[in-house]
């Protein structure tokens, strides 16, 4: 393209546009900036840009191409485990027209037939949301409250993986954390059976342990305003992980854009930008105490 052109948005393919959006949204459930995906993935943050404007590598619409002459879903030429066996494909077939509410329905139907039915009423508490929205505060207040003991999730890994979580995200990759970020939930559930539990913001990016959470504790979505998180984590002094982007605002709606889906599927949810702090404590009490019959005993 010459240099002070703009590319032609009526001439993007429909299946590189969505690519393009694809990632984006994957990028921002993950709390990754633009450069820090190009870095992980080893590719220019160039071409990195060029596809999510829908503008990727033209071989994506051969596979596309040859996927439809195969009469086979995409991911299946790519080998998508999913679709390596009949049941799958037939399970996938079955759930490909129905509405997120008649999905979640048959979810949770599969789960309690294998053994990893939602514990609605258990008194494992656990706090999701992103950095800022209260959780350590709230938290701490909670447990106190309850006679509970307050595990910091972030904490409870290092102390697993004998460094920092940032260190064991440059030392050993984003895959090493999340095992050891499972591994810590399995270990917290099992060792307990009343606690509060505040977890990092992007426990949701892995299905495996977030389907834990959801399993085996009562889970509460703590959220603000895009704004008071900004506020919150900057007088915490910690921009992760917005620090290398001069569009941390922006960087930061993403990322709620990104995962608000999969907080919803909390039990409860709490605005702590509706009310001050004394307040939401009170809310949250009662909501869990209405939840959870044992605690107004």
């Amino acid at each position: 393209m010459m240099p002070g052109m703009t590319p032609n948005v009526k001439n993007r393919h429909p299946l590189l546009q969505s690519l393009g959006e694809r990632t984006r949204q994957l990028r921002a459930r993950r709390g990754m900036t633009r450069k820090a995906l190009a870095a992980a993935a080893d590719i220019s943050e160039r071409h990195l840009a060029n596809l999510e404007l829908g503008d990727g590598n033209v071989s994506v619409l051969l596979l596309h191409q040859l996927a439809q002459a195969l009469q086979c879903p995409l991911a299946e030429l790519l080998g998508d485990p999913t679709t390596q066996s009949a049941e799958w494909l037939l399970l996938r077939e079955l759930l490909r027209q129905a509405d997120d509410a008649t999905v979640r329905t048959a979810r949770l139907a599969a789960a309690q037939a294998l053994g990893h039915g939602s514990d609605e009423a258990s008194t494992r508490i656990a706090l999701i949301g992103l950095r800022g929205a209260g959780k350590s505060t709230l938290g701490q207040r909670l447990a106190n409250a309850l006679g509970y003991p307050f595990i910091e999730l972030s904490q409870r890994i290092e102390a697993l993986a004998g460094c920092s979580v940032s260190e064991i995200q440059a030392l050993y990759g984003v895959s090493a954390y999340r095992r050891y970020e499972h591994r810590a939930i399995e270990d917290a559930i099992s060792q307990q059976t009343h606690m509060v539990l505040a977890t990092p913001g992007g426990v949701v990016s892995n299905p495996a342990s977030f389907g834990l959470l959801l399993d085996k504790c009562t889970t509460v979505w703590l959220r603000a305003s895009p704004e008071d998180h900004m506020a919150r984590v900057t007088a915490q002094g910690d921009l992760r992980p917005m620090a290398a982007s001069q569009e941390a605002m922006e960087d930061l709606k993403a990322i709620l854009a990104g995962r608000e889906a999969f907080y919803a599927q909390a039990n409860l949810h709490l605005d702590t930008s509706a009310q001050p702090l004394e307040a939401s404590f009170h809310q949250l009490r009662q909501a869990l105490e209405q939840t959870i019959p044992q605690l107004g005993a």
